[in-house]
């Protein structure tokens, strides 16, 4: 008997394992397709992909390297908030995510009260493995603007990923609740019905 329950719990661990590499993966792509769409829109144009590293020369010298980092080639900080918010996008979409977190930061000199920039800013930290400083902002925002409905979306899935399960109900039956978007608040309800 005991034999019995050791398999069973065995494979209810398995099972839960998978059900949550899952769960993130399309949490991810849920989230991602929003950042791509965002990022198109401020920019009015398709993303350019940048060049892989297999397309560089085997042959790079420190001349070589000197000269890429002169300053004339270096890429200038914007100051255009709509600049630092397409390239802080572009960053994001691109899994570049210490770039996309500093641009963050640098638009909330610009919108302190912009929830949508502490949600991408707390979204973009906890995928650098900075779930705390996450958590903190995006708490942060939903306090400046608790009728945002995707900060208490993303705020449920931080909470939620970390095992915070009661702040990510509270989260997640807010994003219910406030806003109009229908496609956050069926994802909202998805991950709400399928905490422990």
């Amino acid at each position: 008997m005991a034999a019995d329950f050791m398999a069973r719990d065995k494979r209810f661990w398995t099972l839960l394992a998978i059900f949550q590499v899952f769960f993130g993966l399309a949490v991810f792509a849920f989230t991602r397709e929003y950042y791509v769409q965002d990022a198109e829109t401020v920019s009015g144009h398709s993303q350019i992909a940048n060049p892989s590293a297999a397309a560089w020369s085997r042959g790079i010298t420190a001349t070589d390297i000197s000269r890429l980092t002169s300053p004339g080639l270096v890429e200038p900080a914007p100051s255009d908030p709509a600049e630092i918010y397409r390239r802080a996008e572009e960053y994001f979409v691109n899994k570049q995510y210490a770039q996309a977190a500093q641009l963050y930061e640098q638009l909330l000199a610009h919108s302190p009260n912009d929830a949508e920039i502490y949600n991408n800013l707390g979204l973009t930290l906890f995928y650098l493995g900075r779930p705390d400083d996450a958590l903190r902002w995006l708490n942060e925002g939903a306090a400046k603007d608790a009728g945002h409905q995707r900060i208490w979306l993303t705020l449920g899935y931080v909470n939620s990923q970390l095992g915070n399960t009661e702040q990510a109900r509270v989260a997640l039956t807010n994003a219910m609740q406030v806003g109009g978007n229908t496609s956050i608040r069926e994802s909202a309800e998805k991950m709400l019905a399928e905490l422990p």
